[in-house]
Parts: structure tokens; C-alpha cells; sequence
């Protein structure tokens, strides 16, 4: 095992949290693979090259101070927007809660998401359905806890526009006859219906909800996927230690040209009984 590796691994063993950022992708010049073939593809390789350009950067100060939080980016691709040009840019995000069931989490990848590009607020975020056991179907009470937390970022301004993915006719009318905030928009999977529902379209024209589409699998980031890409990049850690709690993918669009100038993940873990 590398210096490097050995370092990295040893600052795992003591941290608590990882945040890992890998700038704007747009930037990564080599680093960028060619051509993933699958959304989840494409954030495995962000993760383990993010891990493996932190790793090769560690100094000698971070080892001696042992941070309970872990910083992890590719720091030559981190691009913060020029607040002369905020204006001229929409920012957009969608939030994936993996492992946690804290609402809270959804306050923490809000404010990370705005320090990250270096902005006071986000224009829209699209919440993914939260995880629920297999043969559950998603409720209303599944979703209050994040939506609520997304309604509190919208009242302090930090953000626009809120809205959800994957939720049929019946499960959007719950939410948008329970929010104090409307969803102003909803994802809708193409792989699974090829046409959008008549009834959902329907539903959506009355009350001004646009219907977007997407292709995201429905697990974009596994537990498993994660630890994997971490033991893959840093040999010997114990990498079954660490949990993801959420993840959040943002794009940054130059509205008059429609041109997107920035995109990139963000990602919280935290290690088991810490």
C-alpha cells in the first residue's frame, strides 16, 4: 500500500463524517471517463476518482490533526459561480436520501449545495422518494418529514422551487392538498411508462405543476456500491464502517443559452456508531 493510501486510510479510521464533492465534472479534463453508460456508473467512477485525487493530495498537517470531518474533493476542479454572473444562472439539485432517516439531512445537503457553488440560495430542488422496505408502497407520512424541511429552506430563502419524483396522481394530490409549499414540479420516469399518465397530466394542468422527465435508476446510489468504491480506491479500509446518508446532484444552466456551465455531486457518510 501507497504513503498516500495508508494516509488516507488512517484519517478514515479516525473521522466520523465524510463529505465528499467532486467540483464541477465539466473540469475534470482526464479525469473524466469517456462515456459512462448509466447515471449510477458515472457516480461510482466520481466517487472512487474523487477518493483517489483526495488521497494523492493529503498533507502531513491534516494526518497530525485528525479531523473528525473529512473534506474529500478534487480541489483543482471546485468552481464557485461569479456572483456577477448569479443572475444569468439557474441552479438546480436533486437530493437522494440513502441511508438516514433524519429530515435534517436535507438541511445539510441544502446549505452544502450553496457553499459549494458558492450561492445565498438554490433555484429548484427535486427530492427523490425516500427509501422505504420492499413491498411498502410510498406514502404521504413517508414524505412529510423531508417536505417539511424543504418548506423551512423555502420560507429562509434558501431555496425557490421544490418538487418530487416518481409520484403518481394520487400520491401528488395527498402532498399537494397537505403543503403549506406546492411541489411546482414532478419527475416522472420514462423507463417505467412511456406515455405520462392521463390522469397525472390532468391533475398537473389544473393546478401548474410541471411534469418533467428523468432516467435515474430507482436506487442510484446503494450502500453497497458505496462501500465497494470506497474499499476499491483506499485497500485495507474498513469500509463496511461506512454509511452514505445522501447524496446530491446539481447542475448549473446559463438560462438565456440553455448551455449547462457547471454539474457535479455532493455526498455525506458517516461512519456506524459515530
Amino acid at each position: 500500500m501507497g504513503t498516500n493510501s495508508r494516509a488516507a486510510r488512517a484519517l478514515l479510521e479516525r473521522a466520523r463524517t465524510l463529505h465528499l464533492q467532486t467540483g464541477n465534472l465539466l473540469n475534470w479534463g482526464r479525469l473524466r471517463k469517456k462515456c459512462p453508460s448509466t447515471h449510477s456508473e458515472e457516480l461510482r467512477d466520481c466517487i472512487q476518482k474523487t477518493l483517489n485525487e483526495w488521497s494523492s493530495q493529503i498533507s502531513p498537517e491534516l494526518v497530525r490533526e485528525f479531523p473528525d470531518v473529512l473534506e474529500c474533493t478534487v480541489s483543482h476542479a471546485v468552481e464557485k459561480i461569479n456572483p456577477d454572473e448569479r443572475e444569468e444562472m439557474k441552479v438546480s439539485a436533486k437530493l437522494f436520501i440513502v441511508g438516514s432517516n433524519s429530515s435534517s439531512s436535507t438541511r445539510n445537503a441544502v446549505d452544502m449545495a450553496c457553499s459549494v457553488l458558492g450561492v445565498a440560495q438554490l433555484d429548484s430542488v427535486i427530492i427523490a422518494s425516500p427509501p422505504i422496505e420492499d413491498g411498502v408502497n410510498l406514502s404521504l407520512e413517508h414524505l412529510q418529514p423531508y417536505w417539511e424541511e424543504l418548506e423551512n429552506l423555502v420560507q429562509s430563502k434558501k431555496i425557490v422551487a421544490i418538487g418530487t419524483s416518481d409520484l403518481d396522481k394520487t400520491q401528488l394530490e395527498q402532498l399537494y392538498q397537505w403543503a403549506q409549499v406546492k411541489p411546482n414540479s414532478n419527475q416522472v420516469n420514462l423507463a417505467s411508462c412511456c406515455v405520462m399518465p392521463p390522469d397525472l397530466t390532468a391533475f398537473a394542468k389544473q393546478f401548474d405543476i410541471q411534469l418533467l422527465t428523468h432516467n435515474d435508476p430507482k436506487e442510484l446510489l446503494s450502500e453497497a456500491s458505496f462501500q465497494e468504491a470506497l474499499q476499491e480506491s483506499i485497500p485495507d479500509i474498513q469500509a463496511h464502517e461506512w454509511v452514505p446518508l445522501w447524496l446530491l446532484r446539481y447542475s448549473v444552466i446559463v438560462k438565456s443559452r440553455g448551455i449547462i456551465k457547471s454539474k457535479g455531486y455532493i455526498l455525506q457518510a458517516k461512519r456506524r456508531g459515530s
